[in-house]
């Protein structure tokens, strides 16, 4: 069961290796990979949490919020970008042990980071985010876009965390 401390292993500093598909709905596109560096600060008494992602190969920062909805017992996470300064829809979920699995709909090309690829533009897409792996020192994030409600997947970007020494 999902609780308000789910993402308490994520406060503080990461150094981040990013993998992401060239186009994020082809799952043959190219793959480019590239660092980040990343902090995670608590609010709400650990019940929420804010987050930059900081992706010079980009030339962009990234946020995101999450908010644990203690009637429904689950997360919603929104994601904005400094390239548009807007809050995209949320992917919700929740936690079950160390791997979490959470939802969304959106609209291709302008969510996320979009893709340097040739995606539609109006394109909707059913988004999955996952968490894995998840230890004090390391966490998993990865991405993926289904065009057909969920039957099938194409993961397009993942994250491997590592705690920064300090």
């Amino acid at each position: 069961m999902s609780s308000p401390h789910d993402f308490d292993f994520f406060h503080g500093e990461w150094q981040v290796a990013n993998r992401r598909r060239t186009d994020f709905l082809d799952p043959d596109s190219d793959w480019e990979e590239f660092p980040a560096t990343h902090w995670c600060r608590p609010l709400f008494d650990g019940a929420a949490n804010i987050d930059e992602i900081d992706m010079p190969h980009l030339g962009a920062k990234g946020l995101t919020l999450r908010l644990y909805d203690t009637e429904r017992e689950e997360w919603s996470l929104s994601w904005s970008s400094s390239r548009t300064g807007k809050l995209f829809p949320p992917v919700v979920g929740r936690f079950d042990g160390d791997r979490g699995e959470f939802y969304g709909d959106d609209t291709l090309p302008h969510s996320r980071l979009r893709s340097s690829g040739g995606a539609p533009i109006g394109k909707e897409v059913r988004v999955r985010y996952v968490w894995s792996g998840v230890s004090p020192a390391a966490a998993r994030w990865e991405q993926a876009f289904s065009t057909d409600g969920g039957a099938s997947w194409v993961t397009n970007w993942t994250m491997d965390f590592t705690r920064r020494a300090s």
